[in-house]
């Protein structure tokens, strides 16, 4: 039973099955998740602390299950670095569009210290790399539309 919940949490109720681009299908749920809940940041956190809380809960679980280290049908480690990543920025397409394929760079490239979390055992080495691509991605897109919006009030 315990290892039938972990399959259902951590491949995000079936996704992480897809069987192409689970993990970008994964990281779009998470943008739509912050579409879906702009102007609520108390029930985004609330959601974002209950998904990558389940994360950590189950992933070390399903990795037994699966038999191998962070195993491709995980992609609930996605859909909490990408909440993190779309937090509280201002949403349209381009915004979306641009955070969503800044997400999977980081996430794909493992930039320091993400790199070295992904080598962790367990649910810290499946969750630690996907948040950090979120904080890096949200940091990158403030600082991206903050400098947009002072050049354009400044022409």
């Amino acid at each position: 039973m315990k290892d039938r919940i972990a399959q259902i949490v951590t491949t995000f109720f079936g996704l992480g099955y897809f069987p192409f681009a689970a993990g970008s299908i994964a990281s779009a749920v998470g943008g739509v998740a912050a579409y879906c809940l702009k102007g609520e940041p108390l029930v985004y956190i609330a959601i974002f602390l209950v998904v990558t809380a389940a994360g950590f809960a189950f992933s070390s679980r399903m990795e037994k299950v699966a038999g191998e280290k962070d195993p491709s049908c995980i992609v609930i480690d996605e859909v909490s670095g990408a909440m993190i990543a779309f937090f509280m920025l201002p949403m349209s397409w381009p915004v979306f569009w641009t955070t969503f394929f800044v997400f999977r760079a980081f996430d794909m490239c493992k930039i320091y210290p993400a790199d070295v979390y992904e080598q962790k055992p367990g649910a810290v080495g499946v969750m630690s790399d996907d948040i950090i691509a979120g904080i890096y991605t949200n940091i990158i897109m403030h600082a991206s539309i903050y400098c947009v919006v002072s050049l354009y009030h400044s022409c």
